[in-house]
Order: structure tokens, then sequence, then C-alpha cells
């Protein structure tokens, strides 16, 4: 009766172990968790002719067909001019990047501080330096540098890059922002969207501008057609950047056309500064510049102060900005507008972002209008007096306020006789300074290039128990469920029904 028990009390540990160690394993397997391995962060410094402009982005750390889903998370303007103004005074080059270190390191988790990696790009205002004295640009860049491999970030460097690459790089940031690269299905997964169209880029900065679009015939291999891979699909893009036909370097190209033509070096009538304003500038400000050089007088001395009086003459202010455009060189080509460069036809809808925006804002228009609204609006603003200027901008601010008269202007002639767009095509641009939290400038798409060389990682598995436990657990049943077998086979031997079959066997065998 004993050996009854024991033997039932062995057959109920067997099955619980062989039960235990089945519903061990499947919930290990079925229940374990697929964590995401966070998020990985980086930062771009637009280093712009005018002014630095910090960006830090995040993105998750497995990413998506090779490109990350990048998202803007900051933004810090960088007090004081662009670094390209610092050759001269390189000691004072550092201090201003403080503030907005500061506050970026707040955004960023400390533990991630140092696997995130640092880009500065600078633009035109260093590509015009380095052509005018690379020394000095080499040691701009250099203290850059110096500065950045004292932050805890992973510093990658600081280049100069070139005018499509800031090119590309814009138009990559409207089209991403726009929804035209992924959009979320209905399951929430990242796709491609069907038969959607790129939009084409319009970017005016400081001392140059790009024009980026994906021409009628894509394949033709045009001398500024530029290649890139995003998440999986092939783009061929047509861009080209206009050195100095930026907003300041082409009106201070207009200053120094004003000079050469003035009966006198210290008095100058400027008819696109609004009535009555007046303001005095250095000869090196007006004819200091590499784009000014062919226009910088036979007497020129960078200390010499130049005044200009403002007559606010919106037809003379048209006829000289036409004249800062070199049509001649195209001979009558329809497919070179201005300045003998090479342009496909201008196709589909375009985002004018960056200098264009804020020009326009100041002439209370935003998004799509039309031309004739555009003309008759930059013809109002051009026939105000500074005094009433001061009332009717959002924001007042002299530098700009005095210059957006010029700015509509010049954004005229770049638009219609330099890119040909005309009536029916003005209304496809969108003037747009930021999409959500994103604003449209060439750094993001700079960031989501270089997403594609910066590793993915995998996604992390966590189970439900400790692998250490799991094994444990599984040996330890195992060793009960062959203990008790092993007592059950024993048992069975043992047993007096096995015994007194032996002996029946045993008296049955034949003499």
């Amino acid at each position: 009766m004993l050996t009854r028990t024991w033997s039932v009390v062995a057959q109920a540990f067997l099955l619980l172990s062989i039960i235990l160690v089945i519903a061990i394993a499947v919930i290990q397997i079925n229940q374990q968790q697929i964590l995401s391995p966070g998020l990985k962060y980086g930062i771009v410094l637009d280093a712009g002719s005018s002014r630095t402009t910090v960006y830090v982005y995040e993105w998750p750390a497995e990413k998506e067909n090779d490109t990350g889903i990048v998202s803007q998370t900051f933004k810090c303007n960088v007090k004081g001019p662009g670094i390209s103004s610092y050759e001269s005074n390189l000691g004072a080059l550092a201090k201003p990047f403080d503030d907005c270190l500061n506050k970026v390191k707040e955004r960023i988790p400390v533990h991630l501080h140092k696997n995130t990696s640092v880009y500065l790009g600078a633009t035109a205002g260093m590509r015009l330096l380095r052509l005018q004295n690379e020394t000095a640009a080499n040691e701009v860049l250099a203290s850059i540098q110096n500065y950045f491999r004292a932050q805890p970030f992973d510093f990658r460097g600081a280049q100069i890059i070139t005018g499509p690459e800031e090119g590309l790089y814009g138009w990559i940031t409207a089209n991403y922002i726009m929804g035209n690269f992924l959009e979320r299905n209905l399951w929430r997964t990242w796709v491609h969207p069907y038969r959607k169209e790129t939009m084409g880029a319009l970017d005016l900065g400081g001392a140059s501008t790009q024009i980026s679009f994906i021409p009628e015939d894509s394949q033709e291999n045009f001398n500024s057609t530029l290649q890139v891979k995003l998440y999986g699909y092939n783009y061929n893009v047509y861009t080209h950047s206009f050195q100095c036909y930026g907003r300041d370097e082409a009106e201070k190209r207009l200053l120094a056309l004003l000079l050469q033509k003035s009966n006198t070096s210290s008095n100058v009538d400027n008819p696109c500064y609004p009535h009555d304003y007046n303001t005095t500038f250095t000869m090196k400000h007006v004819s200091g510049s590499l784009c000014t050089q062919s226009l910088r007088p036979a007497n020129y001395h960078p200390s010499e102060l130049v005044h200009f009086h403002g007559t606010g003459d919106p037809g003379l202010c048209q006829e000289m900005v036409s004249s800062l455009f070199n049509f001649s060189a195209c001979r009558d080509r329809e497919d070179c507008p201005f300045h003998g460069i090479h342009q496909p036809k201008v196709k589909g809808n375009f985002v004018a972002f960056s200098g264009f925006y804020y020009t326009i804002n100041a002439l209370n228009l935003s998004g799509h209008f039309s031309l004739a609204d555009f003309n008759s609006s930059m013809w109002f603003f051009c026939s105000q007096s500074w005094a009433q200027l001061q009332f009717m901008l959002p924001t007042f601010e002299e530098i700009y306020a005095r210059s957006y008269c010029f700015s509509a202007n010049f954004i005229y002639y770049l638009l219609i006789h330099g890119y040909n767009f005309d009536a029916e095509t003005w209304p496809r641009i969108r003037f747009q300074k930021e999409v959500g939290n994103s604003s449209i400038a060439w750094a993001l798409g700079y960031m989501l290039s270089l997403t594609n060389m910066i590793p993915a990682e995998g996604k992390l598995i966590q189970l439900p128990l400790k692998p250490a436990l799991f094994a444990g657990l599984l040996v330890c049943l195992t060793v009960t469920a062959l203990l008790c077998l092993l007592f059950l086979v024993y048992l069975w031997i043992a047993s007096p029904h096995r015994k007194n079959i032996s002996r029946v066997e045993h008296v049955f065998i034949p003499e």
C-alpha cells in the first residue's frame, strides 16, 4: 500500500514537472517584448553668412530602410553675425555659442551626450571667404573645431559645404517634412506614398540662392543633376547655387553700382530705400566683398564713409535691380535663363523659404498668391516712407525694414526672369517658413543624409524571465522529472507483482 502511494506521488510530480517545463517554455517564447533601442540625437549647426543656427534632431535608433525618421526637437539662433565675420577677431568667435550649447545640453539626456554627433556646415559666407582668403577661412574653421572638441558631444568636424549640396539638402528637407518620402498607412507603418510628386525647393540665403527640383526628364545628364537615395528610392535632382545672388550680397552689389553711377562718392541716392531714410556705410561694407570687387572704385579706401539717402522710387528701383542680373550671357537660349547657366524648365509645385519667406511676410502675403497680387503689394510697399513703414511691419528691425523693397524686387527678377516662372506657374510657389515644428532649411536634409551612414541599432528583446532564472528552472524541473521517472521504474521493478510474475515463469519452465 505504501509503495502504491509513493508511485502515485512520483507520477504526479513527473506530470507536474513536464507541464511546468512546457508552460515556462511557451511563456518565455510567446510573452517576450520587443523594445525599441531608443532615440539617437544629432546636432547640426547652419553657419550661414549672416548668422549661425543650431538644430537638434532625433530619430529612432533602428531606422527605416537605412534612413532615420528624423524630427526637429530644438532650434537656437546664435547671437551675433555669421562665422565668416570673425576672420579678424578669432578670439570672439567661440563665446556666442555658449548660450545655445548650454540649452542643447539640457535637451539631450546626459548619458547620450558622448554618442551625439555634432556637425557644422558653413555655407556661402565661408565659401566667399575661402575664395578671398583661404588662410583666414581655415583659421575660422580651426577655431570652431577647438571649441567643439572641448564639448561633451561627438564633434564630427566643421566643413564648408558646396552650393549644390546646400541646394540638395534644402530639397530633401522640404520634401521630407511635406510627407513626400514617407507616410503612415492604416497599420501605422511607414510606407512610400503612392504616386506622390516631389516639390521643388527655392532657398534665398545671405550670400547665395539655390533652386532644386526634379525636371521633366530626370534621367537627362545635366551637369547640375545630383542623385540621392532615401528610404530605398533614388532621386535625380537638378540643383544649382548662384554665388553672390544671396540677398545681402546682391544688395551690396546694388549699393556698389549706385555708388559707381553717382556723381559724388560721399552722398548717394538709393531708390530702393524708403523715402527719407538715411544711413551710412564704410567703403569696405559696400565694396569690400568678393561679389563687389568688379565694381570697386579706383580710389578705394576701406574706412571711407558713404552716405545713402532713400528716395522710395519703385520704378527706378526695379530698373536698378534688373541690372544686377547677367541675362546677356545666355544669348536668348531657352534653357539658359541667366548667368550662362543651363536650367531645365521648372516643373511642378515649389516651396520658397528662408529669405523668400521673410520678404513675402513683410509684404503681408503668405502661402500661395497670384503674381498680380505680389506686384501690387510690392509697389505699395516700395512707395511708403520710412516713417510709414515703422507702423506697417509686424516686427520692426532697421537692417531688415530698409531692405524689404529691394528684396521684393530682387525676388521678382530672380523668379520671373532668372528661373523663368510666369503668371501661370507663379501660384505653384508656396512661400513658407516651417511645417509643424520643423524649419525648412538645409540642415534637416543634411541630417537625413547623414543617418544613411550612421549604423542602425537592433531591437532589444525583453523576456518574461531572466535567462539565468529560465535556465535554472528548466534544469531543476527536468532533473525532478528524470528522478521521478527513475523512481517509478525502480518501483515497477521492485514491486511484489513483478516478483510473482517471475516466480510463475520459474514454475512453468519445462525440465
